[in-house]
């Protein structure tokens, strides 16, 4: 396998415009950094890149960490830019056409997939809630903490890198999916105070490996970390006494 691209936390962050309180692809609380261009607008959110380089592999002359800025849309067309972002898993990424083009569109189908030694991606029409049941983030794309450690819970801060995390991300007990049924099509992610994450909506979940592809409309996950039925809850918050709050507050730029 090609080792990913050496990928630093020290980039130009281009201009950062403050972001209304409740604004579509961006989290309550973050601000997000604006990279302009005449066909598209790229923006980014440090504080949800997890540095997995999608978007350094699809476009290395657009997006390229060291260089100031380190998003310069100019360097491919605007369809190209526009794919690349689209492949960011964690949703940092975002654009804006303003040449014409087709906008962002969620994924047809939701999906959740558990990634090997990271988060949790979810791709679709998507509501994150945070402990108290308010709406933090309304997206197509983004990545849940599943190591307990985030800054940002339930977002994931690529905290799970820096403790070394550790988890196959083997789907192993298709009993932990259930199907209840769903009031919408929306996939709405409510995280229970000090203890795990209830997904509900209509959903495809896998895991990082060779295993099945299950589909439901409810799922409870472990955000504590250490479940012995990762990525599934297994009470295991309980016995360590697991704490949600946040530590820290989100990013909003420099």
């Amino acid at each position: 396998m090609v080792p990913p691209p050496a990928v630093s936390d020290e980039r130009d962050t281009g201009t950062v415009p403050a972001a209304p309180s409740h604004q579509p692809g961006v989290a309550r609380g973050d601000r997000v950094h604006s990279f302009a261009t005449p066909g598209i607008t790229v923006t980014w959110s440090r504080s949800r890149c997890t540095h997995v380089a999608e978007c350094v592999f699809a476009l290395p002359t657009v997006f390229e960490p060291g260089r100031r800025p380190w998003v310069d849309a100019t360097q491919a067309t605007a369809d190209a830019v526009a794919r690349a972002v689209q492949r960011c898993p964690t949703g940092a990424l975002h654009f804006e056409r303003t040449d014409g083009g087709p906008a962002e569109a969620p994924a047809e189908v939701n999906s959740v997939r558990v990634t090997k030694l990271g988060p949790t991606h979810l791709r679709g029409r998507i509501e994150v809630l945070d402990d108290t049941g308010q709406v933090i983030l309304c997206d197509s794309r983004a990545a849940i903490c599943r190591c307990g450690k985030s800054s940002t819970k339930p977002l994931c801060d690529n905290t799970h890198s820096a403790i070394g995390f550790r988890d196959a991300a083997e789907v192993r007990d298709e009993s932990d999916v259930k199907d209840p049924g769903a009031p919408d099509a929306t996939l709405r992610v409510t995280p229970q105070a000090d203890g795990p994450l209830v997904i509900t909506g209509p959903f495809t979940l896998r895991g990082t490996g060779a295993g099945p592809t299950l589909t439901g409309t409810k799922v409870t996950l472990c955000r504590c970390g250490q479940s012995s039925n990762k990525p599934f809850c297994d009470g295991s918050h309980e016995r360590v006494g697991f704490q949600s709050a946040q530590t820290a507050a989100p990013d909003v730029g420099a």
